[in-house]
């Protein structure tokens, strides 16, 4: 299966200049972690901002499924009265939590550290994707778990541990995603849980834990690492978090603006965590203009707003150890490349082997079939840029939401226009993509 039941393709047409002021939605990363901490705490959570795309909307039903209670109370607004740690309730059914990996394997933390036994399941793209770097920790920690599929694939059950212990971890990959997991069910164990990391990965859990009042550091650990320790078995209580708009849905409208000739884009309020910025960094490197004001910060997350205007790029290297902080940005990193004059090489790529699909041979894919010289070789991801693009393809988005607007941005560019064979799992990260998009003055049709 390579599309949705009912493929919803969409074109993408060279515009004139991009212009006007939009938040992009809230960050998906942190509107994961509120709605969890949130249910994990003592007392009411009240978040703004929430990303309601389906992925965080189906790990809200996962919260309420486990015993919280979560309402929405106005636009992008919610409220979370929380069960405590370890204090969660054996779902009466599956949780699915469709396309999102974010969502399932923090979830999988969180119920590893409580004495109840849940199903996790998603959709067909979710189910493809290997479980079994975070159920790894989970065991040692004393969960059990019983997998339907190889490599821990969905759906599957994990069993969830009456007496937690509390481990030293050093993680195999730099991922928030198995750091976190291991972090929330340390939670539930007494005394001190640990993961090591060799190259530092996003540090949101550890700075939403420490809002919600978790005893929580964080340590250098070699040249690129950290270590982090947390003492389990806290009394979180309730918090405010203000959801700041997500970099990684920046990155569309960012790169856009700075590939369509004479466009001025303005998006506030977006985190520039620098854990997160890796992708500005680069931008920045081939000579975009982005510049920073209003910055602020929230629930330990910095934002700012981002004026970005239409610029002249070059080829640069980026180096592995960038990966980290931009890890879902390469693929727009890629269009960008493209319409840069010059060679762009990306270097240590292979976590975007084991995301919504493969999306290393997918972005390769993306530009080989719109007339982009590229390359991959071994983990490195090779884009010849010649400061155009000609267009003209058809880009297999393969249930990918990331390669379908990339591909969307690349054709508002281009020398002839770019189509998407599939835009419906856009909605899982950014439903109003495709407006927002065109209310700047991009043509979709």
């Amino acid at each position: 299966m390579t599309h949705s039941e009912k493929p919803t393709p969409l074109t993408s047409r060279a515009s004139g200049p991009l212009t006007g002021k939009v938040r992009v939605p809230g960050d998906k990363s942190i509107s994961h972690r509120a709605l969890i901490l949130g249910a994990l705490a003592v007392g009411e959570t009240r978040i703004s901002g929430l990303l309601e795309g389906e992925d965080v909307l189906n790990t809200a039903k996962s919260m309420q499924a486990l015993g919280a209670r979560v309402e929405r109370t106005g636009d992008f607004a919610w409220k979370v009265n929380g069960v405590g740690v370890a204090g969660f309730a054996e779902p009466k059914a599956p949780l699915d939590f469709g396309n999102s990996g974010t969502g399932c394997r923090l979830v999988m933390g969180a119920v590893a550290g409580c004495p109840i036994s849940a199903v996790f399941d998603g959709d067909a793209s979710l189910r493809s994707r290997p479980m079994r770097r975070i159920l790894d920790p989970l065991e040692k920690m004393g969960a059990k778990v019983v997998s339907g599929g190889e490599g821990g694939r969905l759906p599957l059950t994990v069993h969830g541990a009456r007496d937690p212990l509390p481990i030293t971890y050093k993680t195999p990959v730099a991922s928030a995603q198995i750091k976190s997991a291991v972090l929330l069910a340390g939670l539930a164990a007494p005394g001190i849980t640990t993961v090591i990391e060799s190259e530092a990965s996003r540090d949101h859990t550890e700075l939403m834990l420490k809002h919600f009042g978790a005893e929580i550091t964080s340590t250098p650990e070699g040249q690129h690492g950290r270590r982090i320790t947390l003492v389990g078995q806290p009394e979180l209580h309730g918090a405010t978090v203000v959801v700041p708009a997500d970099p990684s849905s920046a990155a569309f409208p960012v790169v856009a603006a700075l590939i369509v000739e004479g466009s001025d884009v303005v998006l506030p309020d977006v985190m520039t965590n620098p854990l997160r910025t890796g992708l500005f960094t680069t931008l920045r490197e081939m000579g975009a203009s982005i510049e920073e004001s209003d910055v602020r910060g929230d629930a330990g997350e910095p934002m700012a707003q981002l004026r970005v205007r239409a610029s002249k790029l070059r080829g640069v290297e980026v180096p592995p150890e960038r990966a980290p902080s931009m890890i879902d940005e390469y693929l727009v990193l890629a269009v960008a490349a493209a319409f840069a004059e010059g060679t762009t090489i990306m270097r240590g790529l292979q976590e975007l082997r084991v995301k919504e699909s493969d999306r290393l041979e997918a972005t390769a894919d993306m530009l080989r079939v719109n007339g982009v010289k590229v390359e991959v070789s071994g983990d490195d991801l090779i884009v010849e840029g010649r400061g155009h693009v000609p267009g003209g393809g058809t880009v297999a988005t393969h249930m990918d939401h990331r390669i379908a607007m990339s591909a969307l941005v690349m054709g508002c560019a281009s020398d002839q226009p770019v189509t998407v064979d599939d835009t419906a799992f856009i909605a899982t990260s950014f439903p109003d993509f495709i407006p927002m998009m065109r209310s700047l003055g991009a043509e979709f049709s």
